[in-house]
């Protein structure tokens, strides 16, 4: 049995998902209780569910530092959260704002995860894909991904990692 093989078979078999749709237009609408959909984060909680997993939390917040930071914390302090997933601010626009608030609170950054995001974006639609700035990385035991804010980039990235998260999470929990 190869090494990961056997990390795959001690990882937990429930994980907790928060996740925090980072929209200024959806979160302004939502302030304004005006009628708004969260294709996003609709779409993330179907692929978590159909995973069998949990969603233990659901938010909306503007692009806004403080915003990012307080959803950030309050998914770190929950202790039935495993995996915070950040959908939205992760391009190159000025409000794009995720990747910037997110990274420095990582302890270790998984480059691959957008390295290879851009790299099935780019078979798909070309050269746009290089303007994602998706990424994953590890923060107080617990898996934080940061991706693109449309439904269809969401889907393609969690159904990138979905399997591996599990074995992620038995790896940055197991003691040295």
């Amino acid at each position: 049995m190869k090494a990961h093989d056997s990390h795959r078979e001690a990882a937990p078999k429930e994980l907790g998902f928060h996740i925090i749709t980072v929209s200024s237009s959806r979160y302004a609408k939502k302030e304004r209780k005006r009628r708004f959909r969260d294709e996003s984060g609709d779409a993330a909680e179907k692929l978590v569910k159909n995973a069998g997993y949990r969603v233990r939390g659901r938010t909306l917040i503007s692009d806004d530092k403080e915003m990012l930071e307080e959803a950030l914390e309050k998914a770190m302090q929950d202790e039935r959260v495993d995996v915070a997933v950040f959908t939205g601010g992760t391009g190159v626009a000025p409000r794009d704002l995720t990747v910037d608030v997110i990274r420095p609170h990582l302890e270790k950054e998984i480059e691959g995860f957008g390295e290879l995001l851009r790299s099935i974006s780019y078979a798909r639609i070309g050269a746009p894909a290089m303007l994602t700035r998706a990424t994953a990385g590890l923060m107080s035991g617990k898996l934080v991904l940061c991706l693109p804010g449309s439904p269809d980039g969401v889907e393609t990235a969690m159904n990138l990692f979905m399997s591996d998260m599990a074995h992620v999470i038995y790896l940055a929990r197991k003691k040295p």
